[in-house]
């Protein structure tokens, strides 16, 4: 059993991030669909010249790489309310310590504790570092 479903009141507290998950990832699919619909209503939109082709394909390119973001976000909340039906949230995926209130309460898809998401980041940017590095 994780270390953060032994204390009293854990059960009441987990309801309470389900409930914030899930709406946040109602808003997301919301969100996506107005952003969908509006992408293809100005699509309809016939460009006039080089400026407005080159203006759409500014939205366009904005369009994708938020609804990149947003599907990526989803996702991790996805994960978030799996771990809680399977009785593991709110401890890292990392190094299998409880996962602090405050971060979840911040972050509540957090996979990771503070130390460990930290840790990740920073080999990540050294990782990115290396690469920016050798095609100097």
């Amino acid at each position: 059993m994780p270390k953060t479903m032994s204390k009293n009141g854990a059960k009441t507290k987990f309801e309470q991030y389900q409930k914030a998950l899930e709406s946040k990832a109602d808003e997301l699919r919301r969100s996506m669909s107005a952003q969908k619909i509006a992408q293809v209503v100005s699509r309809l939109d016939v460009p006039s010249d080089e400026g407005d082709l080159s203006q759409q394909s500014h939205e366009e390119w904005i369009f994708l790489n938020r609804n990149t973001l947003d599907m990526k976000l989803l996702r991790d909340i996805q994960g978030a309310l799996r771990r809680i039906e399977q009785s593991t949230y709110g401890v890292c995926a990392a190094c299998d310590e409880p996962i602090s209130a405050k971060r979840l309460e911040a972050v509540p898809w957090a996979k990771f504790c503070v130390r460990c998401q930290e840790r990740i980041g920073s080999e990540t940017a050294e990782f990115d570092d290396d690469d920016f590095d050798s095609e100097r």
